[in-house]
């Protein structure tokens, strides 16, 4: 299965790989904003869910998220915001903006782990 992170901080990259590797999931691509996020998916049309920050420079992860549901080709791909906007209005924009799940830093990885089993359908 193959993933896509995106995050302005190199070392929440980092945590979020990590901890996808210690799940399984190896075949995971990066990118440090909303625009290489986009980049990455337009090339790799084959990605299977992306988790995205919501603040960063350039493209933000809700325009990002935006852009990635007005695209027909992933209409379905399952997005996971990991964000330190925690407030039920942040929460709610983002869900009505097309987010599958969302998870507020800092989280530990059991709460990705469930995260990731909720999108994508998998009981513990």
């Amino acid at each position: 299965m193959k993933l896509l992170v995106v995050d302005d901080s190199s070392t929440m990259r980092r945590i979020i790989k990590n901890t996808l590797a210690r799940l399984g999931y190896k075949n995971v691509l990066e990118g440090a904003d909303g625009v290489e996020g986009w980049e990455q998916l337009d090339s790799n049309p084959d990605i299977e869910m992306l988790i995205t920050d919501w603040n960063m420079p350039e493209m933000n992860g809700l325009e990002l998220v935006k852009k990635v549901r007005a695209d027909e080709r992933f209409k379905d791909l399952p997005i996971i915001m990991v964000t330190t906007e925690g407030g039920k209005a942040e929460v709610i924009t983002a869900l009505k903006a097309g987010v599958n799940n969302y998870i507020v830093k800092p989280f530990t990885p059991q709460v990705l782990k469930e995260k990731l089993g909720a999108v994508m359908g998998i009981a513990e």
